[in-house]
């Protein structure tokens, strides 16, 4: 009797157990050869992994800090042509300095990744600062003028942004009121006239005043040509923080200030790891932009279980540490003979500090610590997205499927396919099962997990 077709996404999911299983050495040497059917890229050849020194434009630079944005996602492959109108902007600076103000053509959510800053928001109004650390989030609006302080005597501050340009898609520009050695003033972009009218002043001293084209003798070392960061006196520095506020539990649900993604519980966690996230449909500014915010930490040796997202799509970028990606998929199907079974392709990384990886929706994807890590995460499309593990005691989405149907799908008895997988009792984050040990069982004879979920799927 013909066995029934498996469901395209739970097919995914097994044939991805069976690449980890290779990757990390757990399956036995004999079985290497039968099973290692699976097209790989990996390094330069993953189109999903952005390595922080090569995919990274530097924008601004200075003795102070630096502004760099990543590489358009859909100019590395077709799978991210929906992350064309997302841009993902780092900022770090040094203790002690300022941000110049200025604003942009996109809306930004920024994340506070490393150090303490004072973001101050300008409107016709009035004005916002805030006191922000490592977690904390906020949406800056496409054309609110903000400056950022980094009070620390120090520590270096690091933001990430997410960027969406809403004049032209993947493209947006920071405007800037100072002149500086960066770039104009766009104050400088009107003419006499106009310039005359506007400040009811004469143009000399709307230059000298603003601009600075005349009188830098005088101003000597007031002058601020060294660039967009720049820096600042302590007595600046009590000034402009000293009506900052600091951010409350009660503001996670705030639709203009900021929130932390630790100020709740995780949402997964035990001793090998914990998942922080907000959704959108916890906060209005995330709601918004459709985007959720995920902070994750993993100890060293541990394995956030293979898994995939139902609809959003994930930037993952790395904060702290180094870690193995394995990420699987199918070989777009122009690359292949229609007549022929589709290929799984299985796209590898080794991540480190800065990086950045995209998880396409229903691409399954398994992280391995190498050490202790910490990265953050925007899930773009998130509205209503599940996210369905593959291994697991809970939100195992194949341990949901009846009987019957593994008993049809799989060349084992159902029973027997149950059983197997209810060997795994841990949750989420698990121990990667050490290289050492698995030698030691594969030489004695014995099967770890994973090669016990490979005889018998297969």
């Amino acid at each position: 009797m013909m066995r029934a077709r498996v469901p395209l996404l739970l097919l995914l999911g097994i044939l991805f157990l069976a690449s980890l299983s290779v990757s990390f050495g757990i399956v036995p040497r004999e079985h290497h050869e039968s099973r290692e059917q699976v097209s790989v890229s990996s390094g330069k050849n993953n189109p999903f992994y952005f390595n922080s020194d090569r995919w990274f434009r530097t924008l601004y630079r200075n003795e102070f800090g630096r502004i760099r944005v990543l590489q358009r996602f859909d100019q590395r492959s077709k799978q991210m042509q929906n992350l064309e109108n997302y841009r993902v902007v780092e900022f770090k600076s040094k203790p002690n300095t300022l941000l110049l103000p200025h604003h942009a053509d996109a809306d930004f959510l920024l994340v506070v990744l490393n150090g303490t800053a004072v973001l101050t928001l300008v409107n016709p109004d009035g004005r916002d600062s805030y006191i922000l650390e490592q977690g904390h989030a906020q949406k800056i609006p496409a054309g609110t003028i903000f400056f950022l302080v980094n009070p620390d005597d120090n520590e270096n501050l690091r933001i990430i942004k997410l960027a969406v340009p809403v004049n032209n898609p993947h493209r947006f520009q920071d405007f800037f009121l100072s002149s500086t050695e960066a770039q104009q003033s766009y104050l400088q972009g009107f003419s006499k006239n106009i310039l005359e009218a506007s400040f009811d002043s004469d143009i000399k001293e709307i230059n000298r005043v603003l601009f600075g084209e005349e009188g830098q003798q005088q101003q000597g070392e007031e002058s601020q040509q060294e660039g967009v960061i720049v820096e600042l006196k302590r007595e600046q520095i009590r000034e402009l923080t000293k009506l900052a506020k600091s951010s409350s539990k009660k503001s996670l649900s705030s639709e203009d200030e900021p929130f932390n993604l630790r100020n709740q519980k995780p949402i997964y966690s035990n001793k090998f790891g914990k998942l922080y996230e907000i959704t959108p449909e916890k906060n209005p500014q995330l709601k918004d932009l459709d985007v959720f915010l995920s902070s994750v930490d993993m100890k060293e040796g541990s394995l956030l279980l293979p898994h995939y997202n139902s609809k959003a799509m994930v930037i993952l970028v790395i904060n702290e540490g180094k870690a193995n990606i394995e990420l699987v998929g199918l070989r777009e199907q122009e690359q292949q003979q229609q007549e022929e079974m589709l290929e799984v392709q299985r796209y590898r990384a080794k991540v480190s500090k800065h990086d950045v990886f995209v998880i396409p929706a229903a691409y399954p994807v398994a992280i391995n610590a190498t050490s202790n890590l910490n990265f953050f995460a925007f899930g773009i499309n998130a509205e209503n997205n599940q996210r369905n593990f593959l291994a697991g005691e809970k939100d195992n989405v194949i341990s949901e499927i009846p009987t019957e149907v593994l008993d049809l799908a799989f060349p084992a008895p159902g029973e027997k396919v149950e059983k197997l997988i209810e060997k795994q009792s841990g949750s989420h984050f698990v121990d990667a099962q050490p290289e050492e040990q698995q030698r030691e069982e594969d030489r004695k004879g014995k099967k770890g997990p994973l090669s016990s979920i490979l005889d018998t799927l297969y």
